[in-house]
């Protein structure tokens, strides 16, 4: 009986030991993941009309269980250089539109897109979205504070700027834009939009694994004019002095040669 009771014994301290180190492996090894683009840079030429961008990634160390039951999701996200934003309230006036009052934003995303694997409610709660800053509904504005505004005024002025950047098609959400292709290989398509900014873009992979957030990585996007309209961009920008004058230039020229092809005798 006292050597039954201690095999016993000795069998639950080898499992309580074998759990042990199980959930230590666990800990120690998380869920990771891992993204690559299809490219590394974009090239803006005259006729650009947009593109779509592949993202494929793969989770590290998954939960095969976790897996088989779907409990992993993906949000991926592409995000603009950020710059400084300027909303203007505009209003009709004796006929006239005129800028009534004006508000500034502080490092915006010039452009945002959104791909997800499932419906946003469905993947985890606001507040993790909140804290994430996580969609184009939850991503932080930043406002500047360089005058005092009222809560009910600045909230107005984010939601215009929100809407201002989902009309442009510069704010986009595709859900259902990330596909696992097996347990642990995903794909994300995003679109970029014609009027997407140049500069450096980042693109970023939330990990969520049964709602709740894991893990995040990045990549980066160049974004850059081609051709004619790059040597322009790059002329506009190193030689603005130069630039404005031949602008000045060019438009008197064009008004003149305009008079004179279409003047009437």
């Amino acid at each position: 009986m006292r050597r039954a009771a201690l095999s016993i014994l000795a069998i639950t301290i080898m499992s309580l030991g074998f759990a042990s180190a199980t959930s230590a492996q666990q800990t120690a090894n998380p869920e990771t993941i891992e993204i690559g683009l299809s490219m590394d840079h974009v090239m803006i030429t005259a006729g650009f009309s947009g593109t779509d961008l592949t993202i494929f990634g793969a989770v590290d160390n998954a939960d095969p269980f976790v897996s088989r039951q779907g409990r992993y999701d993906v949000i991926v996200v592409l995000e603009g250089p950020a710059r400084p934003i300027v909303v203007r309230e505009k209003e009709r006036v004796a006929g006239i539109w005129i800028n009534l009052d004006s508000y500034k934003f502080l490092n915006i995303p010039m452009s945002y897109s959104v791909a997800t694997t499932r419906p946003f409610q469905d993947i985890t709660d606001p507040a993790s979205y909140k804290q994430l800053s996580l969609g184009v509904a939850n991503m932080y504005l930043q406002p500047s504070g360089e005058d005092f505004r009222s809560n009910v005024t600045i909230e107005r002025f984010t939601a215009a700027l929100r809407e201002l950047k989902q009309t442009t098609g510069l704010y986009t959400q595709r859900i259902g834009g990330v596909e696992f292709l097996s347990q642990n290989l995903f794909r994300a398509t995003l679109r970029v939009s014609p009027d997407v900014p140049v500069g450096t873009h980042r693109a970023r992979a939330f990990l969520f694994k049964n709602g709740v957030f894991v893990r995040e990585t990045s990549a980066q996007l160049a974004i850059l004019k081609s051709g004619f309209e790059r040597r322009v961009f790059e002329a506009a920008h190193q030689h603005s002095v130069l630039y404005g004058v031949f602008a000045v230039v060019l438009a008197m020229v064009t008004g003149w040669l305009g008079r004179v092809l279409f003047r009437r005798d």
